[in-house]
């Protein structure tokens, strides 16, 4: 049994595929098994998928199903003790699973690692910023506003997706923000501040580019957290102010655009808090 599981969901990203795909091939570490997950691409993903036969394992859906659905029945289909995860428009270098690996060994108490990155946006590349900035240890607060680690950057233990269970398949997006939430408040994440992976944003198929008001989803994230999770009173104080201030934000918003139903709603969603 390999000791990494790659999992790497795809839907018509056939520009991107083969570099993400062989950008794992590439890897200076070897004992990996990687998974592709096809949900349901109607270009030519399948042609480019075929031609790596023997190279990786393939799960095609036959309705697309979302990305944590994606990503969920790779994880379902492994068993291997490590799980790593790369988007399909995302490069990692050659050197990151090796790098991390490594790191596992020399930092063993820590079941979740992640690394740095370079973004790049629109073909341009950017400087992240400063409430982007790399944390480590107990991030749970750090990570309350926004995702501080990028899905294609981590590697965590099997059985933490075993006992806080796998991504959100009701979340279209921000299903990574409320999985790292769940995993950060219950264990300290340890960070391999290198840029091991190339990022590519600002395309027109981002899914966070899909939907407006990507705070509603991180709002229903924290909702869930706060019922279903076992928090420090510190940590629940902190989310519950972020509660209150991502509903603010969002009662605003539709208010300026005249929905008093949505507002109603984000308002009583922070009285009942």
């Amino acid at each position: 049994m390999p000791q990494v599981t790659v999992i790497l969901p795809c839907w018509n990203r056939a520009a991107w595929l083969e570099k993400s795909i062989d950008s794992v091939l590439a890897q200076t570490f070897s004992d990996y098994e990687l998974i592709v997950v096809d949900d349901a691409s109607t270009d030519s993903t399948a042609e480019i998928l075929d031609r790596y036969s023997g190279k990786i394992s393939r799960i095609v859906f036959a309705e697309n199903r979302g990305v944590s659905a994606a990503r969920n029945a790779g994880i379902t289909k492994s068993d291997c003790g490590w799980v790593a995860f790369l988007d399909s428009d995302d490069l990692w270098h050659p050197q990151k699973l090796q790098k991390q690996i490594e790191q596992t060994k020399a930092r063993s108490e820590y079941p979740l690692h992640f690394t740095d990155e370079i973004w790049i946006r629109n073909g341009i590349r950017v400087n992240p910023k400063k409430k982007h900035q790399k944390k480590e240890g107990w991030i749970f607060q750090p990570s309350l506003a926004l995702c501080l680690m990028a899905p294609s950057t981590v590697l965590l233990r099997r059985e933490l997706l075993e006992v806080h269970g796998l991504f959100d398949e009701q979340l279209p997006v921000c299903e990574d923000y409320d999985l790292w939430l769940r995993l950060c408040a219950q264990h300290p994440v340890a960070l391999l501040n290198e840029k091991l992976l190339t990022r590519h944003g600002g395309h027109a198929d981002q899914l966070s580019r899909s939907e407006w008001g990507i705070d509603r989803y991180r709002v229903q994230s924290l909702q869930k957290i706060l019922k279903t999770e076992k928090l420090r009173p510190d940590d629940r104080s902190a989310a519950i102010r972020m509660l209150h201030k991502k509903c603010e934000i969002l009662s605003q918003g539709f208010r300026k655009r005249g929905n008093l139903k949505e507002v109603e709603k984000y308002e009583n969603i922070i009285a009942q808090n």
